[in-house]
């Protein structure tokens, strides 16, 4: 519930203070005061309400009050809160205690009416101003996020649509790096990777060929077996697209440069383009290049047919330790129904990404030659 006014409990095993406190701070507008006698029942009382400032009397029978405070401080809501402690006793170990324990100023006892208003009226316009500072900071973060949120919108937007149109280039309408994504995605969650970096691989896999952009068309569309120049040409798109997503700052395409630069090296160390071996390779690409490889081998292409997926896992465990990372493998094994779901589909169109659905329901293009992933 909103309160309307600054809200005080004050604590005193003196009905007489109490009175004293409450006449003392009546006259303040601002604030709304409330008495307890008892300290375990103060803090049921805190349970219940929240309060802006805490006055409570040092000497209290069954329980003081630094042991009140030390309480209150692990109650939700009040670990911050305020707390003048009103005291007699003006030992330096008293106050020491009193401190360590969470109180924030004090009061000697006989106090002096007009300190009382005085401390009360600083604390109220020292609260307000932190108040109001919070929800000043809470409107920037907000902004910032929102801001930081259309950002990651539109970074994805145009992943996708440079994805999708490298797909459409290859011939897949936009079917393989959806699957593709997917597949990645499954992968390093069972991979046990965080569920950003499981989002951020699924966001950055699609770019994986987006270097074939410089391999020249009549490779690309080449629908025959290539020459040695040619297969050579077409092995640098994993170096190009390393090189186009290299300069990328944010979190996602520094994500995508690995996956590009990475998905056609093996973890026996015969692949390309850099030769790397092992777990110098970077797992998003090691993960990509599983996901790479099954959806290619199950999907038809004018220079082969579509492999029944048993046949296309069978390849993928017998890679084990040689083309792939044994550990990706294991899972592969482990989430092998989730996967022929993935590769299989329910409809033409339902593997898709949403990003990508609005074009690829007017894109329809004829079949050209890519390079096999195996």
């Amino acid at each position: 519930m909103k309160k309307n006014k600054f809200t005080i409990l004050a604590i005193d095993d003196s009905k007489m203070i109490l009175s004293v406190i409450k006449a003392v701070l009546k006259n303040a507008s601002y604030a709304a005061i409330e008495t307890c006698d008892l300290g375990r029942e103060a803090l049921s009382k805190c349970m219940l309400n929240e309060y802006d400032l805490i006055i409570v009397d040092y000497v209290m029978p069954e329980m003081d009050g630094i042991t009140f405070v030390r309480h209150l401080r692990t109650v939700e809501n009040y670990d911050r809160v305020p707390i003048i402690m009103v005291t007699s006793d003006v030992k330096r170990q008293v106050r020491i205690d009193a401190l360590a324990a969470g109180v924030t100023d004090f009061l000697n006892k006989p106090f002096d009416p007009q300190e009382l208003q005085a401390r009360v009226a600083n604390i109220i316009a020292l609260n307000v101003a932190q108040r109001k500072a919070a929800r000043i900071q809470s409107a920037v973060s907000s902004e910032a996020e929102l801001a930081a949120k259309n950002i990651m919108l539109r970074e994805k937007e145009m992943i996708w649509c440079l994805a999708l149109a490298m797909d459409l280039r290859d011939g897949h309408a936009g079917d393989h790096i959806s699957r593709m994504a997917r597949v990645s995605r499954c992968l390093a969650k069972g991979l046990g990777l965080t569920e950003e970096h499981c989002q951020l691989i699924f966001l950055a896999a699609p770019l994986h060929d987006v270097g074939k952009l410089e391999v020249h068309e009549s490779i690309i569309g080449n629908p025959g077996k290539l020459t040695d120049r040619e297969t050579q040409e077409m092995r640098l798109h994993a170096a190009y697209g390393e090189r186009i997503l290299g300069t990328g700052q944010s979190d996602l395409l520094r994500i995508a440069a690995m996956i590009a630069g990475g998905h056609h090296e093996k973890w026996d160390g015969s692949g390309y383009p850099a030769g790397l071996s092992g777990e110098a390779i970077p797992i998003e690409a090691r993960i990509a290049a599983v996901a790479d490889v099954v959806d290619a081998l199950c999907a038809e292409r004018p220079y082969k047919p579509a492999w029944p997926f048993e046949q296309a896992y069978a390849e993928i465990v017998a890679g084990s330790g040689s083309h792939f990372d044994p550990a990706c493998v294991k899972v592969f094994q482990r989430h092998k129904s989730e996967i022929r779901l993935i590769i299989g589909g329910t409809g033409p169109r339902d593997g898709l990404h949403p990003d990508a659905q609005a074009a690829t329901a007017k894109a329809r293009g004829t079949e050209v030659h890519v390079e096999t992933t195996v």
